[in-house]
């Protein structure tokens, strides 16, 4: 059977989750190699070039140059042969219901109705003229219909980073882990003591529980896609993403800090310091004065830098890496375990362990 590959909708902004579909290079039918181009997505501020992850057919593209659409909507199909039946539609009329069911000329998908009871939804209450989505069914009842406990989180991936993340919620005493999501571990399984409540499908029925926030515990060490995936999911369902300290932390209050971080154990954010959406401040980690950390940073435990560098978005920082007064580190870049880095790095650009950089002539 051919394996059909969904293409997500990026999050291109982390303050905009619709972005319009400027240019639409492959069409329906179309094979395309890993690392084609597929779409080009703009938002005000930012513009995001989307590319093929694997070898495939493009199927079920439906959508046009122009046209606005949100993170995490489905773009189309990359499939192993040309020909391969497409998943049923979700956002399909449910035809098979009773007159004493529904109301008398309502249209609903079958998600939406089962958030819809799921939530407590009077379905009286629902136009008539409009096919009813779980989208429209979130952005009119779930701020309102359920409160949120700003105490509660969940945090997604149950592997050893979510091991860690429980265990310093636990120490900060400011939330409470109410649950695990994860694709791969099976329901009522624990992470820690902490209940397993189910996979991505979840993230849209939240907030039915009073979770209105999740913690990103994919750690995106070799492959910063899986991560960034995870965020775009968790916005497409209106969830936050909170900062979690622990207490052993220290940030001094100069310090600029933008929503989403993970600093762990140890770690030091010196004086005027500004760290974008996302990062992960790891164990040990020092942050010395006026340097600036772009969105999605990771520093692994015993990383250095000293005063005033810049580090790119999306960059990864292996353990024990040492980086100069005032260097500047290009998004994207990857540095290896044990590097130094004495002079600037392009974008995209990798240092090896143990490398002193720039290389010798």
């Amino acid at each position: 059977m051919s394996e059909l590959f969904p293409v997500l909708v990026p999050l291109v902004n982390t303050n905009e989750s619709d972005s319009v579909l400027a240019d639409l290079p492959v069409k329906e039918g179309q094979h395309v190699k890993k690392g084609a181009l597929l779409a080009v997505f703009e938002t005000t501020k930012s513009t995001f070039e989307l590319t093929a992850e694997r070898d495939g057919y493009v199927l079920g593209l439906m959508q046009k140059d122009g046209a606005t659409m949100r993170a995490g909507d489905l773009l189309c199909y990359l499939s192993d042969t040309p020909d391969a039946p497409l998943p049923v539609a979700e956002e399909q009329p449910r035809e098979a219901q009773t007159s004493d069911s529904l109301p008398d000329g309502l249209r609903i998908t079958q998600p939406a109705l089962a958030l819809a009871r799921e939530m407590g939804v009077d379905l009286g209450q629902l136009p008539g003229d409009a096919l009813i989505t779980e989208k429209l069914i979130h952005e009119m009842f779930s701020a309102s219909a359920r409160k949120i406990d700003p105490t509660l989180l969940a945090i997604f991936g149950g592997g050893g980073h979510a091991r860690a993340l429980i265990e310093l919620i636990e120490a900060e005493s400011k939330y409470k882990v109410a649950g695990i999501l994860d694709d791969h571990l099976p329901v009522d399984s624990k992470v820690l003591g902490v209940p397993v409540l189910g996979g991505r499908d979840m993230l849209g029925r939240l907030k039915s529980r009073g979770i209105g926030q999740v913690v990103n515990a994919v750690g995106g060490i070799g492959d910063l896609t899986p991560r960034l995936r995870i965020y775009e999911a968790i916005r497409a369902a209106g969830l936050k993403v909170p900062t979690v300290i622990h207490p052993r932390a220290y940030i001094e209050k100069s310090a600029v800090m933008e929503p989403g971080q993970q600093v762990f154990f140890n770690a030091y954010i010196g004086t005027d310091v500004k760290v974008g959406f996302g990062c992960i401040l790891n164990t040990g980690i020092i942050v010395s004065h006026d340097c600036v950390l772009g969105d999605y940073v990771n520093l692994s435990p015993g990383a250095i830098l000293a005063g005033a560098v810049q580090v790119g978005e999306r960059v990864l920082v292996g353990m024990g890496v040492t980086i100069n007064l005032g260097v500047k580190v290009g998004a994207g870049v990857r540095i290896g375990n044990s590097a130094v880095v004495k002079a600037d790095v392009p974008a995209n650009g990798i240092v090896r362990a143990g490398e002193i950089w720039p290389p010798a002539a």
